[in-house]
């Protein structure tokens, strides 16, 4: 069978909050469906929940993770010096960084050539999974698809402000339990990773947008 190798070049930030709801921005300057962002929300009950701004994004995420409800709505990601600011169907949501640390500044010494590749990806799963249960840097995904994580860089979020469905989440807390849209989670203390993620599908398995 034909395969298939798709890169999106961006940033994923995993969030908690008191309130039980865990949230995951993916913000991807470049993608094979150009610019785009999506936001995937887990409420405490377990409910998962994709926001993606077109059919054709929606669809492709959707066919790679696993979710009880998809929402076409706009994303918008909208970075300022101090807070980042997303905007996703019934999500509003502010996040602060913090200063990057050991991991950070580790991920950032690996030539980004390097970092991208699925080989180094696969090599660097074992090592990743015993610093940051939970998070795996390579797996299956729906579909017959593959995926490779190739991240660059890492800060720590260290405050939130957010309302889903016009209620307020509460104060910034662990990504626990993990999420389950994939093989692996989020790191458990809220971060922003800088990464590359590869996904290799079957060729026929394409939509038009990519």
């Amino acid at each position: 069978m034909r395969r298939t190798r798709l890169r999106f070049d961006g940033a994923i930030a995993g969030i908690g909050t008191r309130s039980g709801v865990r949230v995951v921005v993916g913000d991807w300057p470049r993608s094979p469906f150009g610019p785009v962002a999506d936001v995937m929300i887990e409420r405490p009950g377990g409910r998962r929940l994709l926001v993606a701004p077109t059919p054709e994004l929606a669809g492709f995420v959707a066919d790679t993770y696993a979710f009880d409800d998809v929402l076409l709505a706009p994303v918008t990601v909208t970075p300022a010096a101090a807070w980042t600011t997303v905007e996703a169907g019934p999500l509003v949501l502010r996040y602060r960084i913090g200063r990057r640390g050991p991991l950070g500044l580790l991920l950032r010494a690996v030539p980004a050539a390097l970092a991208r590749q699925p080989a180094w990806c696969a090599a660097i799963d074992y090592p990743a999974r015993l610093v940051l249960p939970g998070v795996r840097t390579r797996g299956s995904a729906g579909g017959g698809r593959r995926e490779w994580y190739g991240a660059r860089d890492v800060h720590p979020i260290v405050e939130v402000s957010a309302r889903l469905d016009g209620h307020d989440l509460g104060p910034l807390a662990p990504v626990s339990p993990p999420v389950r849209f994939g093989f692996g989670s989020t790191p458990r203390d809220p971060a922003l990773v800088r990464v590359t993620t590869t996904v290799e599908v079957p060729s026929d398995s394409l939509t038009p947008a990519g």
